[in-house]
């Protein structure tokens, strides 16, 4: 029989306060770094309501993506099965386990360190996570949540704060004038809202912008014939020239104009409509229509949160 662990007890636990997330910062040496997107939280009430937006519970394994001084891992700890922290910064994978020691000793068997890339993780220890909840680096935001959604099927649930525009783009929906490849790609793999905003004032060093919480719930993705790859590409060639109708913004992807006009036909879209407008399942319709011996995959520039 499985032990079950104890009532969430997240309310109770010991968290960090603006004063020890100073002292630790100090103690470790550590300088918050713009390399880094490193932003850390020095609100309770912040990290408990990640948490609870989160929905996690006794039987979840969670993944969570530079904790930096763990004030978002205190939290967790208590409430959820497990957590693997995934950090970057030597300094501050090295201290995280004993930061747990001094304020959670009861807790500390839950925690699993990965001192790594996030963007380069493709394994974890332990069993398969069932949820990624981080307050996550500005800079790589986009890209760590795509990915690890690619990587580990097992997540089912995403709860992530990161800078407010991001994530506005990716919640938003066809028609919205901030649609785009980040919300066409979340929306492959879940059902994604905006979930709350937060203000700058809860970190240190304050951040110049807002940050909001994203909440994504994953379900299959659509029914195609096409891989997840050529729509990828399909999306990337379609915002490109975001101001082009897709006849022309998808010529290099499927061959000419006259070939992107073809796919378009054959998957039920107006030619001139532009990609703004339509959602993942007609993307996947389109890159299924894509003309055979349509030309190589077009050169798409890489553009900041990947839009």
């Amino acid at each position: 029989m499985t032990k079950k662990h104890a009532a969430p007890q997240a309310d109770d636990a010991a968290l960090l306060g603006p004063a020890q997330v100073r002292e630790l910062a100090e103690r470790l040496e550590v300088r918050p770094t713009k390399q880094w997107g490193q932003n850390f939280v020095v609100d309770a009430n912040t990290v408990r309501k990640i948490v609870r937006v989160a929905g996690v519970g006794p039987d979840d394994v969670v993944v969570e993506v530079g904790p930096g001084l763990g004030s978002l891992t205190l939290a967790l700890l208590p409430v959820v099965k497990s957590v693997t922290a995934v950090e970057v910064d030597p300094r501050l994978a090295g201290a995280l386990e004993q930061t747990v020691r001094s304020l959670q000793p009861d807790n500390v068997d839950r925690l699993r360190l990965v001192a790594a890339d996030a963007l380069t993780v493709t394994k974890l220890p332990g069993a398969d996570p069932t949820a990624l909840v981080a307050n996550l680096p500005y800079n790589i935001s986009v890209p760590v949540v795509l990915s690890f959604l690619q990587q580990f099927p097992s997540i089912e649930r995403v709860l992530v704060m990161v800078q407010l525009e991001v994530a506005e783009r990716l919640a938003a929906k066809p028609g919205s004038k901030i649609y785009g490849v980040p919300s066409l790609k979340a929306a492959w793999y879940a059902d994604v809202e905006l979930a709350g905003r937060v203000g700058r004032n809860v970190f240190w060093p304050a951040p110049n912008v807002d940050s909001g919480l994203v909440s994504m719930r994953r379900r299959k993705p659509p029914k195609t014939t096409a891989s997840r790859e050529e729509v990828f590409r399909c999306i990337d060639a379609a915002f490109l020239q975001r101001r082009k109708t897709l006849r022309g913004a998808l010529a290099s992807w499927a061959g000419s104009p006259d070939r992107a006009e073809e796919a378009l036909v054959t998957a039920g879209v107006d030619p001139r409509t532009r990609g703004e407008q339509l959602d993942i399942t007609t993307f996947a319709r389109i890159a299924e229509a894509r003309p055979t011996g349509a030309a190589a995959e077009p050169r798409v520039r890489r553009r900041r949160h990947q839009d």
